[in-house]
């Protein structure tokens, strides 16, 4: 996938015969889509153009730009999704707690933006502007987990029990704990040692390169990892909680807030050290 700079190059070769705005910023947009490749960037500049005709434009502007993106990997926005109060509420707060988790941690992502209107299967999504790292500490993947179960930890606060809206978040939760335990070497338990076949050389083999016992010491570490990342976010909200809650309260109020909007409640985005 193109990193950075081949980004802005292919934004420009597909904005070429498109009527842009004065001074528009290619690299803002290439730094705001991470992981796309050509063709997604072909469609997102195909998507803003639309975008633009729809409301009568004679100009793309960044924020046709910006809802092209959002259109691309969240799905079309679905106005129609019936959300009873208890629940925007509760989402409200799931999507705060991934923000401000984020916000106060070194390594996480930084924000971009939160919103509550619905797209695809989503009923609200925080989105980041994450750094293209070619290798990724210990660290970071453990702020990165503490974000991504921000949401859980939120509900739990808010509701006194989780709900089914973090089952993705659940999901690369596992799969990063797993990846830190088996493939990583980052576990003090089990030892520096992979069992990831990178080579395709082992096949179709019926057997696992590791023993039962083994097999039961990874996963008490993953669990023992869970809990640990589940407890630390609990501290941090909790220690936050007043910023969390007008986080979800201006959320609630205007759907849609941004990374400036978050820094005035919160102060700046806490950086790690050797930023």
């Amino acid at each position: 996938l193109p990193e950075l700079k081949e980004r802005i190059e292919i934004f420009q070769v597909h904005t070429k015969k498109l009527k842009l705005e004065e001074n528009f910023d290619m690299e803002f947009m290439a730094k705001h889509t991470p992981g796309f490749s050509g063709a997604d960037i072909a469609n997102v500049c195909n998507e803003a153009a639309l975008t633009a005709a729809r409301r009568g434009a004679s100009k793309i502007a960044k924020q046709d730009f910006l809802d092209a993106v959002d259109r691309i990997i969240g799905g079309i926005e679905k106005k129609s999704t019936i959300i009873t109060p208890f629940e925007k509420k509760s989402i409200a707060h799931h999507e705060a707690g991934h923000a401000v988790v984020s916000w106060l941690l070194p390594h996480a992502n930084p924000l971009f933006k939160v919103t509550l209107i619905p797209r695809g299967n989503a009923l609200g999504a925080a989105w980041y502007l994450p750094e293209e790292h070619k290798l990724h500490t210990r660290s970071q993947m453990m702020d990165e987990m503490c974000s991504l179960i921000g949401g859980r930890v939120a509900e739990e606060m808010l509701n006194g029990e989780p709900s089914t809206g973090a089952q993705n978040d659940l999901e690369r939760l596992t799969g990063m704990a797993y990846a830190m335990v088996q493939y990583y070497g980052m576990s003090d338990s089990v030892g520096n040692l992979s069992f990831y076949d990178s080579t395709g050389a082992r096949g179709y083999e019926f057997t696992k390169p590791y023993s039962e016992k083994t097999a039961q010491k990874m996963d008490e570490e993953v669990s023992k990892l869970v809990k640990d990342i589940h407890d630390r976010t609990i501290k941090l909200l909790r220690d936050h909680e007043e910023g969390w809650k007008a986080v979800a309260e201006l959320l609630l109020e205007k759907e849609v807030i941004f990374a400036e909007d978050v820094e005035k409640i919160l102060g700046p985005k806490v950086k790690p050290e050797y930023a």
